[in-house]
């Protein structure tokens, strides 16, 4: 038999690709100024209080009162989001076909602001495939918080020694360890597909 019976997934480069970069290489002249402003401007400590419930309006204010220069920009991360996810990740899809089959059931914990997700179900199969989701900008918390994993477990009613956590941050699959559940540093399908092979998932039986 399978050692594992659910998938608790990351969304942001496990599901969906997601790199500011993407948004903003098409608003800047190349790629030195794209760097610089999202190393001093637009910064991911910045974001990260999006992910924790500030809304981007809040936030961008505070941020053009000390670059006033770069206001547009500022609000264009929040405008224009969506746009730093230009698709689903290569071959996950098609793994998440082989798991289903596989009689697997599929969850989320993320990291990303509440306005976000919403957006990314109806623009991307893969996460409109999910069943419960614990949001970062819901909760106010963020992983590697393990109360936001205690939050997951809860609600997505499985054993925890049965389900498989994935994400692309090591930090955060390791924390998932703490509370009993398997986890994958995903870096790709493939890599993800022979972990659940290595768990039995596929032809199992």
């Amino acid at each position: 038999m399978a050692m594992i019976d659910a998938i608790l997934f990351d969304v942001g480069n496990v599901l969906v690709q997601w790199d500011p970069k993407n948004l903003y290489r098409k608003l800047l002249p190349d790629e030195e100024a794209v760097e610089r402003f999202l190393g001093d401007v637009c910064t991911l400590e910045w974001h990260s209080a999006h992910d924790q419930g500030t809304s981007f309006e809040e936030n961008a204010a505070l941020l053009k009162e000390a670059h006033p220069d770069h206001a547009e920009l500022i609000d264009l991360w929040g405008a224009r989001y969506l746009e730093m996810s230009p698709g689903e990740v290569d071959g996950v899809s098609t793994l998440m076909d082989r798991a289903e089959s596989a009689g697997l059931e599929f969850h989320g914990l993320t990291n990303m602001p509440s306005s976000i997700y919403p957006l990314l179900t109806e623009a991307f199969p893969p996460v409109a495939r999910l069943k419960t989701v614990v949001i970062s900008g819901d909760e106010k918390i963020c992983k590697p918080d393990l109360e936001i994993y205690r939050r997951a477990v809860g609600r997505m009613g499985t054993d925890p020694a049965r389900t498989l956590y994935v994400d692309d941050t090591l930090i955060n699959a390791n924390a998932a360890t703490e509370l009993g559940m398997v986890s994958h540093h995903f870096t790709d399908a493939a890599g993800l597909e022979n972990h659940l092979d290595e768990l039995g998932v596929f032809g199992a039986g």
